[in-house]
């Protein structure tokens, strides 16, 4: 909840203005350097600058602008009114979808980091997807190209310069790996290309070579971050330096000492040690008071015992460690808001809560089950289920029930009888239910992955049904009464028959050649054994219910399967061109005899 702006305080080094940091997330697929990324330019700020210049927050290092300018040195050029930049350091889409307000996302600025060895991963592709999701502008850190054979490193210097060090053959490798990065954005609707060749950053994502372990090109980073914020983000950034304070959970966190504590960015207005807040939680939201705000110590002062320090007051942006009583079933994802004395805590309790309900889908309609470790993910994996048009029965945060597996176990359609979980845990009594009842859970911590699994168990499961709908269509035969082979004339009549032509199984029934229906095969046996069917060539001993032999049948006749109209219509669509030839021979005799009263039947 933005409210309009008043005009923040000069901070140190700062220039004066109203726009708070940008908040800047870190995506990518696992391995691809994330950590090592931000580690890298929290380490290059802190060798260019004073250590003391670098805020450490909970889950967030604000680097000044100051700062930044040192770093980027002769890149850095014109004048920004914005801070500094803020970045999240529990990188990831679950920080991502975690920052959120009202199915928007608080990160201004994503990078999205590639390793330009491998390519587009699995979490890749979903960082993409949930960007594009939330319409978040990001850059593309093309990480580890210090890693191409031949490579030069120079140590935190930009892109040009390093460039310049490297060889024709070097560089022309590292712009085929940043086509092939151009060419995969482009597939997910993206135009784009190496930084420092866009003109227009509103119509292109900029590419930007780096490496997470000797900085090189995270003077670029640094730069195009700061361009963006300050020509595209102006109006998202305007925030109240005092008043009523408006966070997110970003964990929910033991601490010894401390108890239960909450990992929370603050991005509007202001908390104070005292302060009366709501917090969200997957049923009523809990009223406390702050009891202490906590932030980590300084970089310099790393190896003291106690990490965290105690403040009194904290102003956005900047990440937070909130301690307070009765928080142990916060959400991370969910709001945490300060009630000042003009408003009613039911009001805002009320306002908290519809930020799940918005999110819940409870329904009677056929789909399937899904269930997620947080309001942000939940909006995450609803959006991918419906851009595929995978329909939803219910979504909820929280661990897989035992009531999940009852109504995905109610779904009519065996197709969508299913449970997905995002990054969360069955409990026993959920599990006992699902031996019981045999539905399947997929679970996962990428959702790609997850839905990729949920789709291949549905093509698995269509191709068993459609074997079993085909293996239940009643194939062609052709049987002749071996003369002098009647062993009993009726209930049942046993005959002795030689199969002519396709096949004779238990329980179909048989037809003469006048087309008359004259009883069902209840056995088929080969040398004193049951067999249940016999293919042509053989000759085996049948019981036939409903004739009696010198009437109905006789010695000698020829009798056919009687396939029913709708086997047929099958039979001619699908099944036809697997025939032997000897099935075809019975198909077209048994036809002869049904079309020669309907010309139209089973067409």
């Amino acid at each position: 909840m933005k409210q309009k702006s008043r005009k923040a305080k000069k901070g140190k080094g700062q220039p004066e203005s109203n726009l708070r940091t940008p908040i800047v997330c870190v995506m990518g697929h696992v391995d691809h350097g994330k950590t090592t990324l931000l580690d890298k330019i929290r380490g290059t700020t802190i060798a260019d600058g004073e250590a003391g210049a670098i805020t450490q927050h909970i889950g967030a290092t604000e680097i000044p602008i100051n700062v930044i300018k040192e770093v980027c040195g002769p890149l850095f050029r014109g004048e920004f009114q914005i801070p500094g930049l803020l970045f999240i350091d529990t990188p990831g889409h679950h920080s991502f979808t975690s920052l959120r307000s009202r199915g928007g996302s608080l990160a201004d600025l994503a990078v999205l980091i590639v390793d330009v060895n491998e390519g587009f991963q699995p979490q890749t592709i979903e960082s993409i997807n949930i960007l594009k999701r939330y319409r978040t502008p990001f850059v593309v850190a093309a990480n580890k190209i210090d890693r191409i054979s031949g490579w030069l490193p120079m140590e935190g210097v930009p892109l040009a310069t390093t460039l310049k060090a490297q060889s024709e053959r070097v560089k022309g490798d590292l712009d085929n790996r940043i086509y092939e990065l151009i060419g995969e954005l482009y597939k997910y609707g993206f135009n784009s290309d190496r930084y420092d060749r866009i003109s227009d950053f509103t119509k292109n994502v900029g590419v930007v070579p780096v490496s997470s372990i000797s900085g090189e090109g995270v003077p670029d980073l640094l730069m195009v971050l700061l361009g963006l914020a300050q020509k595209f983000l102006k109006e998202n950034l305007m925030v109240r330096a005092s008043g009523p304070g408006v966070g997110t959970i970003l964990e929910v966190k033991e601490e010894r000492g401390l108890g239960t504590t909450l990992d929370v960015i603050l991005y509007d207005g202001e908390f104070r040690a005292g302060d009366t807040v709501v917090v969200g939680t997957l049923k009523e939201p809990i009223v406390t008071k702050i009891r202490a705000l906590l932030k980590p110590r300084p970089l310099s002062e790393i190896r003291s015992e106690e990490r965290f320090l105690p403040v009194k007051h904290v102003a956005a942006a900047s990440g937070v460690k909130v301690s307070a009583p009765r928080i142990e079933n916060a959400l991370a994802g969910s709001t945490i808001r300060v009630v000042d004395e003009t408003e009613e805590v039911d009001l805002v309790a009320e306002e908290i809560r519809s930020e799940l309900d918005t999110a819940r889908i409870d329904t009677e309609n056929v789909g399937v089950i899904i269930k997620t470790d947080t309001i942000g993910s939940l909006e995450a994996l609803v959006g991918e289920l419906e851009s595929k048009e995978i329909p939803i029965h219910a979504a909820d945060v929280g661990p897989i029930t035992r009531r999940d597996v009852i109504r995905a176990e109610a779904i009519q359609d065996p197709l969508y009888s299913a449970v997905l979980g995002f990054n969360v845990k069955i409990l026993p009594d959920a599990l006992t239910e699902v031996q019981k009842s045999e539905v399947p859970i997929f679970l996962s911590e990428v959702i790609y992955n997850l839905i990729e699994n949920y789709d291949d168990w549905v093509s698995d499961q269509k191709m068993r049904m459609e074997q079993e709908r085909l293996q239940a269509v009643i194939r062609p035969g052709m049987i002749r009464i071996i003369p002098d082979y009647v062993f009993r004339q009726s209930k049942p009549a046993v005959v002795g028959v030689q199969v002519v032509a396709g096949q004779i199984t238990n329980n179909v029934t048989l037809m003469r050649e006048d087309g008359a229906v004259i009883g069902a095969v209840k056995g088929v046996q080969m040398s004193g054994e049951n067999v249940g069917s016999a293919s042509a060539g053989k000759e085996v001993a049948v019981s036939i219910d409903g004739p009696t032999v010198g009437r109905q049948i006789h010695e000698g006749d020829i009798l056919y399967v009687n396939i029913p109209e709708r086997h047929v219509k099958i039979i001619e669509a699908e099944l036809k061109q697997r025939f032997s030839e000897d099935e075809l021979e019975a198909l077209e005799k048994f036809l002869e005899i049904k079309r020669s009263r309907d010309p139209f039947w089973g067409r």
